[in-house]
């Protein structure tokens, strides 16, 4: 990618996300100072991130430094001010200026669990996807105002989605732990398993298993199993003619009755209902994840 480049936007179109301007740039002017509240471009959205150097934000009462790895989230108009103070190193970031409803949402959601300072390795997706954005830019494959308001919406849900998996404070290796425990759910959701099997498979202590996929999934394995059945059992009532009972045992369901119970459950009918239900349900397949 080119480096030092920036680039803006200008379109009146209020309808869609709009990218206002973006950047990658070398600080070292003192002068570089942005207070919230005393700028032009009202309803504005800002994500800066330290590149390398080192710059200060002003906020909540409080002075923050924002070192490599650290970028910030703010909205225009608000309190708040950020700055470089003159040094031997100069302040590198990436930024990027966006308009819009939804803009405003998401950086809501992400501040409101992670406040307006937050954290991103360099080779997280956040910041790659971002390079990437700049790059598409750049190398001039991309202006249209519709195509970047795609790759910029792409771009705030990986924010979201890194955003949540720091929230659930799994590690790394809970994570692998996890993902584990969920594709062997996915494989094997028609055979009769047990905690005591997935745990084993995965290598862990069952409760430890449990509280960690709680923590992730915000549910049990055993429910995330329950949800696997139901979709296939969905697909397969959609899509075959097999008996309802048969169906409920290619879904690892042990007894008619109990997937009849489950189904109601989920579906609020019969699995029977469901299956002539087409045209209020005229999906072959529905997914709980």
């Amino acid at each position: 990618m080119t480096e030092h480049s920036s680039y803006a936007f200008r379109s009146d179109d209020k309808s869609i996300l709009t990218l206002d301007s973006i950047g990658w740039q070398s600080i070292r002017s003192p002068g570089y100072s942005f207070s919230g509240d005393a700028r032009p471009d009202s309803g504005h959205v800002i994500f800066q991130y330290t590149i390398s150097g080192l710059g200060y934000m002003e906020v909540d009462n409080r002075t923050v430094p924002l070192p490599p790895g650290t970028g910030f989230l703010v909205k225009i108009p608000s309190k708040h001010r950020y700055y470089y103070q003159e040094r031997q190193e100069p302040w590198e970031i990436l930024w990027l200026n966006l308009r819009g409803d939804e803009a405003n949402r998401i950086w809501d959601l992400v501040t409101e669990r992670e406040g307006p300072v937050i954290h991103r390795e360099p080779d997280s997706p956040v910041i790659t996807g971002l390079r990437e954005l700049l790059d598409h830019i750049a190398t001039g494959k991309t202006t249209d105002k519709y195509l970047l308001s795609a790759m910029v919406y792409q771009w705030m849900l990986l924010l979201v989605q890194t955003s949540r998996a720091i929230g659930k404070d799994i590690s790394a290796h809970s994570t692998t732990v996890i993902q584990r425990a969920k594709q062997y759910l996915k494989e094997h959701y028609a055979q009769p398993l047990t905690l005591d099997m997935l745990a084993e498979h995965c290598g862990i202590n069952k409760y430890h298993l449990c509280r960690l996929f709680q923590r992730s999934e915000q549910t049990s394995p055993l429910a995330y199993l329950r949800d696997r059945r139901i979709e296939a059992a969905l697909s397969l009532l959609r899509t075959t003619e097999l008996p309802v009972q048969e169906v409920g045992r290619r879904c690892g369901f042990d007894s008619p009755s109990y997937f009849g119970k489950v189904f109601q459950q989920y579906m609020s009918m019969t699995p029977k209902e469901y299956r002539k239900k087409k045209l209020e349900f005229p999906y072959h397949a529905v997914y709980y994840e």
